[in-house]
């Protein structure tokens, strides 16, 4: 069962604004980026399913986070099946990534209570994804379906859609200003923040610092 609330988890999102993205198949590397997120003041995080037994490292992450740091809310990406949501949630995932979306994924997600958060390319995604209840969902590629203008312009005949990019986000001022001036809640970030080189490097500050300035970015664009 999950440790947050779907409520948790979106409002969690809505209030950093971004969500790491990573994946390792190491458990004590990705403890440590998890500790490095958190240290840098973000506690939604994204662990992806990219590798063989994944799942086994994102169990072990989530008891540890359950004993050591119960504000970290982690949630599985890369998830394309219900078969596979439902692997995640058994392990304690608060959360369901997709880089599309998935009705009976949605309708499982839904059944439990678990915010699901599908991959979006065309206004028609974005419309039936909203249909299955999905309270944000993912533009992915962002950079590639038509960036900050194509949210922009979805969100002027649909204001209520709340559209988080992942892909094309690069954790810069300009490109962040990008993104949130066309109006989304957040965005995911992967190698920006963590880089396999810091991670072989096991420079944790760094990422710790990443997440700051981002974070800081952030606020600074959203203003009072």
């Amino acid at each position: 069962m999950a440790r947050h609330t779907r409520l948790d988890v979106l409002a969690g999102v809505h209030e950093a604004g971004v969500v790491p993205i990573f994946y390792n198949s190491d458990f004590e590397r990705a403890r440590s980026v998890v500790r490095a997120c958190r240290a840098g003041g973000i506690r939604v995080i994204e662990f992806t399913n990219r590798g063989d037994h994944a799942w086994e490292v994102f169990s072990e992450l989530e008891r540890w986070a359950a004993n050591e740091a119960p504000d970290v809310i982690l949630g599985a990406g890369s998830v394309l099946d219900a078969p596979t949501a439902a692997l995640y949630i058994a392990n304690g995932a608060s959360f369901i990534v997709s880089p599309a979306t998935d009705d009976d994924t949605a309708r499982l997600c839904n059944r439990r209570k678990i915010a699901y958060m599908p991959g979006c390319g065309t206004v028609t995604e974005i419309a039936h994804a909203e249909e299955l209840g999905c309270e944000i969902v993912k533009l992915f590629p962002g950079d590639s379906v038509g960036g900050p203008g194509f949210v922009r312009a979805v969100r002027a005949p649909m204001p209520w859609s709340s559209i988080m990019p992942t892909g094309g986000v690069d954790g810069s001022r300009e490109s962040l200003r990008a993104w949130f001036e066309a109006g989304v809640p957040a965005v995911g970030i992967g190698s920006a923040l963590v880089s396999s080189d810091v991670v072989e490097a096991g420079a944790w500050e760094t990422i710790t610092e990443r997440c700051r300035d981002v974070l800081a970015i952030i606020k600074e664009l959203r203003g009072p």
